[in-house]
């Protein structure tokens, strides 16, 4: 008997099927397999792996939690060199990890899924927080915890996390009466959260350039990831109504108006699919 091998696409399902053993980190890699469909996933957990037994053999004995934290900084910011990709932010490889150990750059998600690694391996609790615009890390520390943004490496205070969301909170109308604590914006991201986040980013590189293969590509991980959310169906559609899959976009489009036929735009995309033809179901 012979048995197809799986794809790409079979691969990252396994990884991201269950929430108790979505396996992030590899998922992350995996992403890049849709630009480099040779990838191997394992190499590149080897080479994190490697990063992390060279930060364990530096790390004393009887360090402290801030010495770790600090000794941890240092390693990433510095000896390693990791820092935010200023001079080519937008560009899609600095949502691979495998090209962000690389180039030692990033962007804050990818730079923040390394560290978050890293610390775990010197026994830090880090996890990654789906802030407004921009993905932050928070460490648990025995006095309170420690907000540090990937990209920068800096420590952020009360007053700078303020400040960075002050503008999307004018936007969204979160002001007096409206207004939403802090901590509801540092709460931690969940792995499905954060290989979404991740996967949207690539979604509005290849979406603002019109890539429409690249952005089916990527759709179709998000379809697989957030099964019932169902505007990712309806922007997969849109895609492969522009790459001229008309059947394929039918069949997607016609998926998100029946789940969720009340929705804003719902009337906007019935004339889409009158655009593309009748439906070939019918």
């Amino acid at each position: 008997m012979q048995f197809a091998a799986p794809t790409a696409l079979d691969y990252f399902a396994s990884l991201v099927a269950e929430d108790a053993s979505f396996a992030l980190l590899e998922a992350a890699i995996a992403v890049a397999q849709d630009e480099e469909p040779q990838l191997d996933t394992q190499a590149v957990l080897a080479q994190i792996d490697a990063l992390v037994e060279r930060l364990q053999r530096r790390l004393p004995a009887d360090a402290s939690p801030i010495q770790r934290l600090r000794l941890l900084n240092r390693y990433f910011f510095q000896d390693l060199g990791f820092a935010g990709n200023v001079n080519d932010y937008y560009a899609a490889d600095n949502s691979y990890l495998h090209r962000v150990i690389a180039k030692r750059s990033g962007i804050p998600i990818t730079l923040a899924l390394l560290y978050i690694e890293l610390a775990g391996g010197i026994g830090l609790q880090a996890r990654g927080i789906s802030f407004p615009g921009h993905f932050l890390i928070k460490v648990k520390m025995p006095q309170g915890e420690v907000v540090i943004d990937p990209f920068s490496g800096r420590s952020l205070s009360r007053e700078d996390l303020d400040e960075r969301l002050a503008p999307f909170k004018r936007r969204r109308g979160l002001i007096d009466d409206m207004d939403m604590p802090l901590g509801l914006f540092l709460q931690p991201a969940t792995p499905r959260e954060i290989v979404a986040r991740l996967l949207r980013n690539l979604k509005e590189i290849h979406r603002n350039s019109e890539d429409w293969p690249r952005m089916v590509q990527v759709q179709d991980r998000l379809v697989c990831l957030l099964p019932d959310e169902p505007g990712e169906r309806r922007d997969r559609g849109l895609a492969r109504a522009e790459m001229g899959q008309d059947e394929a976009a039918l069949a997607d489009l016609q998926a998100y108006l029946a789940a969720a036929p009340e929705a804003d735009d719902a009337e906007a995309i019935r004339e889409r699919l009158r655009d593309l033809g009748p439906s070939p179901l019918h």
